[in-house]
């Protein structure tokens, strides 16, 4: 164990908050069964106390004591984890997880994180964190370190740096609670991927609330944004996607057309972007299909179209 993880561990048992690398972004950790560091956090954040929280866990034998693994969820922590596929489960133990990280509800959204210096601190801390994104709620989720730091860094009793997030989106939420499983959030595991192993997923309706992420407008920059276009007006910054386009303001997503760069892309584009002040930010259209679906859905969100 490193100096450093062992700086940082102390700093969650004493009830601080750490800026903790992840595949997907950076988060923003506490202990998830410490109500007061919990609420550090929502503060830090200014993030609503109803919206729950994700508690990361080492492996599916901490999940298993926290929450009630069907099947299911056993099938899919087994293909996914370690990795950006997060399930909500009834909860087991709600010591582990606090009421308040759980927004009050029965249930707990659990995600084994595959970052290297994710997995480290989660072995030295010995239970689970929560670590939603390390911004301030509704802004654009960061996937460096820098932009991490200039979100919340100032709340902060230490901070890791490991480097550019892989995959730049935040994970798949399933919901696993007894009849059809739900799709809450898409992500960089695919609707595809998970109806292969566990048949087809419903739509999130009432269970959505069990997720967080869920709020209409979330992941927003200053700027407003417009979708679906073809060309900019004047005064907009671009977000491209596919055939080479350059220019001063315009950020493409991938030039090759490459959902998975474009998602790695997606909220650093966004944030350097709304750096220069535009009218508005136009995103070009973007394939719905597989990876397309979690982009889309973090753009209207952005936009304030998805309640």
């Amino acid at each position: 164990m490193t100096r450093e993880i062992e700086v940082a561990a102390g700093a969650l048992r004493a009830g601080g908050l750490v800026i903790l690398p992840t595949e997907t972004v950076y988060g923003l950790a506490a202990d998830a069964g410490n109500a007061a560091a919990v609420a550090k956090l929502y503060e830090a954040k200014g993030r609503p106390p109803f919206n729950p929280l994700i508690a990361h866990i080492h492996d599916t034998a901490s999940a298993r004591v926290i929450a009630d693994f069907d099947d299911r969820a056993l099938t899919l922590a087994k293909a996914f984890w370690p990795g950006p596929l997060t399930i909500v489960a009834p909860i087991r133990d709600g010591r582990a997880v606090c009421d308040l990280s759980r927004a009050g509800l029965d249930t707990v959204a659990l995600r084994a994180p595959a970052h290297p210096l994710a997995r480290e601190l989660l072995l030295a801390f010995g239970g689970p964190l929560v670590a939603p994104s390390a911004n301030r709620s509704g802004r654009p989720s960061p996937t460096t370190f820098a932009d991490a730091v200039a979100e919340t860094g100032s709340a902060t009793s230490h901070a890791l740096d490991g480097g550019a997030c892989r995959v730049g989106l935040e994970s798949t939420v399933v919901s696993l609670l007894g009849g059809p499983p739900r799709l809450l959030r898409p992500g960089a595991v695919t609707r595809e991927e998970i109806e292969a192993l566990i048949g087809p997923l419903a739509e999130a309706d009432l269970d959505a609330r069990r997720s967080p992420g869920r709020l209409a407008r979330h992941y927003a920059p200053s700027a407003p944004l417009r979708l679906d276009v073809e060309e900019p007006a004047c005064g907009e910054v671009w977000l491209a996607f596919g055939a080479a386009t350059e220019g001063p303001a315009i950020f493409n997503l991938s030039p090759r057309g490459d959902l998975a760069e474009a998602a790695a892309n997606l909220f650093t584009f966004l944030r350097a972007a709304d750096r220069l002040a535009p009218a508005a930010i136009a995103v070009a259209p973007i394939p719905l299909s597989g990876l397309g679906e979690a982009i889309n859905d973090r753009l209207k969100r952005a936009a304030g179209f998805v309640g």
